[in-house]
């Protein structure tokens, strides 16, 4: 039999979207059960789950969009319609992300958004570990989009 012509763009549904993010959610939960009795780990996992979902919300974000929000959008263009320019054409009811708020990373901190990545991606959000600083090592170390 002959294969279908794909006449429509390539790309994930909004479905596929969301269900990702749901395992990603869930294999969370599960990690951090696993590393309560070891915080420093359980908040390493914590981070790279959120990492994915801010990722995963992004790419959303670009499908609808035409792009990813600027640096100065920063990250919560995902959770309400940004009053800077370039404005969303249409924002969907409840944003990209499941909270109204972005979330702080496991430590307090706030996110990092950077539009080029720092390695050259597209966009990179990075979480500065325990001391909110660049730089450094074991709870201190970065967590970045472009390590996952």
């Amino acid at each position: 039999m002959i294969a279908k012509q794909k006449n429509a763009k390539m790309g994930f549904t909004l479905l596929e979207l969301l269900i990702v993010v749901l395992i990603i959610t869930i294999l969370g939960g599960v990690v951090g059960v696993q590393l309560a009795g070891r915080p420093h780990e359980a908040r390493v996992a914590a981070a790279r789950a959120q990492l994915e979902i801010f990722r995963t919300a992004l790419q959303m974000y670009r499908m609808d969009q035409g792009q990813y929000p600027t640096m100065r959008q920063g990250l919560p263009a995902l959770v309400r319609p940004s009053e800077i320019e370039p404005r969303p054409r249409r924002f969907p009811e409840g944003g990209y992300l499941e909270r109204a708020e972005v979330p702080l990373d496991p430590w307090g901190n706030p996110y990092v958004y950077l539009v080029p990545g720092t390695q050259g991606e597209p966009f990179e959000v990075i979480s500065y570990g325990r001391n909110g600083q660049p730089g450094g090592t074991g709870e201190d170390a970065d967590l970045s989009t472009s390590d996952l």
